[in-house]
């Protein structure tokens, strides 16, 4: 097993895990819809499940249609993330774990979404001005990480003129 590979599945073994017990959790120890504050006036643990995408996006559209959607959706994703995976170089391990943190998201989601037909959502913050973020979870977490993860990797890689540039140095030799 290469250590691309290893990366990749360990980030998903520990993950995915993570993400179902703690909805788990929070479903066998929290009132529905009661926000349980663990730094009041900020984060709180709040049971509630949600119908639809990102920002609750599409939870009025009818069950059948949002479900199907959300699911084939999550299957093409899945293709995608496979793919991005397979292309990368041998040593890209932060691109690995990123890709493995995204699947973990996606398939974490998808679990929900096939078990309950909507996500379990717990994560609940509180900002400024009486502003609250729409509730997620770990899922959704893993699943940003990882984004942030692979948009570091590209401000981290050579651009092709810095990598064509450091091999002409490379292959004139000293005495160039």
């Amino acid at each position: 097993m290469t250590a691309k590979l290893r990366i990749f599945l360990g980030a998903l073994v520990l993950a995915l895990p993570l993400d179902q017990l703690s909805k788990l959790w929070i479903a066998s120890h929290a009132a529905y819809g009661i926000p349980r504050p663990v730094v009041e006036g900020f984060f709180y643990l709040t049971y509630v499940r949600n119908p639809g995408a990102a920002f609750s996006l599409f939870a009025g559209a009818p069950e059948a249609w949002r479900v199907g959607a959300f699911i084939g959706l999550t299957g093409v994703a899945i293709v995608a993330i496979v793919s991005f995976f397979r292309r990368l170089e041998a040593d890209d391990r932060l691109s690995a774990a990123a890709l493995g943190l995204i699947l973990a998201g996606a398939v974490g989601n998808l679990i929900d979404r096939v078990r309950f037909k909507e996500v379990v959502d717990f994560l609940d913050f509180r900002l400024v001005a009486g502003y609250v973020w729409p509730t997620f979870n770990l899922a959704d977490s893993f699943i940003v990480v990882g984004t942030a993860f692979l948009i570091l990797t590209l401000f981290l890689q050579p651009s092709e003129g810095e990598a064509q540039d450091g091999a002409k140095t490379a292959s004139a030799g000293p005495d160039a």
